[in-house]
């Protein structure tokens, strides 16, 4: 069998994360993340720009309904990131999250008495039938480390970083205490087990997140799957040996692995807004995403200096660009920029995306312009 081109890499990764799902309201929303995977939420718009540019017409009140009924969920996990996903997916990213981050717990609290099983459970305890703060779980988790005879432990959590130990849990879910869920509201966190009493946790979480992500991204190599989930290489090894996935070349000289029976690849014309993190990045090693984009224009969306990054512009299945929305409250101008060289996209194409991105973002564009 021939290996694969990057068009055909692109084109079998869109069809999977631009999948044709019936309807507009909350149960599409659900079947579009089930479909496409875990979406990075760190910026709470993200899910509603994201799922707006892949579902034309999906409304900010279809995902909010979402998110409130708790078919779909968002809390911090892989990578130790937030993702948004389906509550039954938020099982596979929890148990992929307690192998993907364990060495980094270890290194920071370098427990001498207790189990790191033990300090989940005790978070995941006090988060049981409340929503807790970042300060609340921070000053729980403080007070049970030096109950527990780890004061050394303890004073580790002593700092801007340390704070991140108290919710950066993959057994916790999020929701914003204050404002909407497309905002960046004060967060409070519960027990995922509590809350999702009826999620369905397979008896291997971790190797159906390795599925997931073939499903979601294939096809994958090896390091799109460790960057992706947080894994190192060997437990990605392991796992892909225990899928067994069909295997091809690509055009970079790694293996590339997908599911038999995979949907055929897909073009897709015309103007999409893509936020942040979006999972055509994302979902792959930040080495190896030129189906997507080339490496230059890669360089130009990534604020390495913050982590930040621009949002892309999608053009024809490849991102040719990246917009931004000035201003605040709910009237705002937004521009769009093109990489030199990409296809400037028409006004009508643009059109079309920024009424997608109103009607999920529930936001007035009220100027459009094009940036050099």
């Amino acid at each position: 069998m021939t290996g694969y081109d990057l068009e055909e890499l692109r084109g079998l990764s869109l069809a999977r994360q631009f999948p044709d799902v019936v309807g507009r309201d909350a149960t599409a929303v659900v079947d579009a993340v089930a479909r496409s995977g875990p979406i990075q939420s760190q910026s709470a718009r993200a899910p509603f720009v994201g799922l707006g540019a892949r579902l034309p017409g999906l409304t900010h009140e279809a995902i909010t309904e979402a998110y409130e009924s708790l078919a779909i969920v968002r809390g911090s996990n892989i990578r130790g990131t937030v993702h948004t996903s389906t509550a039954d997916d938020q099982a596979l990213l929890d148990a992929t999250t307690r192998v993907g981050n364990r060495p980094l717990w270890s290194r920071m609290l370098r427990l001498d008495h207790t189990e790191l099983e033990e300090v989940w459970a005790a978070i995941e305890g006090f988060a049981d039938d409340e929503w807790r703060t970042p300060a609340e779980l921070l000053g729980f988790l403080k007070g049970w480390l030096a109950g527990h005879g780890e004061e050394a432990s303890s004073s580790r959590l002593d700092h801007d970083g340390g704070r991140y130990f108290a919710f950066g849990h993959g057994g916790l879910v999020r929701r914003p205490l204050t404002g909407a869920w497309s905002g960046q509201g004060a967060p409070g966190y519960r027990t995922a087990a509590a809350l999702l009493p009826g999620r369905v946790v397979p008896d291997d979480p971790v190797l159906e997140a390795a599925r997931h992500h073939l499903a979601a991204h294939g096809p994958s190599s090896r390091h799109d799957l460790a960057w992706w989930s947080g894994l190192g290489l060997r437990q990605v090894d392991a796992l892909l040996e225990r899928l067994g996935p069909d295997w091809r070349e690509g055009p970079d000289g790694r293996a590339y692995a997908d599911l038999p029976g995979a949907p055929p690849p897909r073009d897709l014309p015309g103007v999409r807004l893509l936020p942040e993190f979006d999972a055509l990045l994302c979902g792959y090693d930040p080495k190896a995403r030129d189906r997507f984009v080339g490496t230059a224009d890669n360089e130009v969306l990534w604020h390495r200096a913050n982590g930040l990054m621009l949002a892309p512009l999608l053009v024809d299945g490849r991102i040719g660009g990246h917009w931004r929305l000035d201003g605040t409250g709910r009237a705002r101008s937004l521009t769009v920029t093109s990489f030199p060289g990409s296809r400037r996209p028409r006004r009508t194409e643009v059109d079309d995306a920024v009424a997608a991105l109103v009607a999920g973002l529930g936001v007035t564009v009220s100027v459009v312009a094009f940036g050099d």
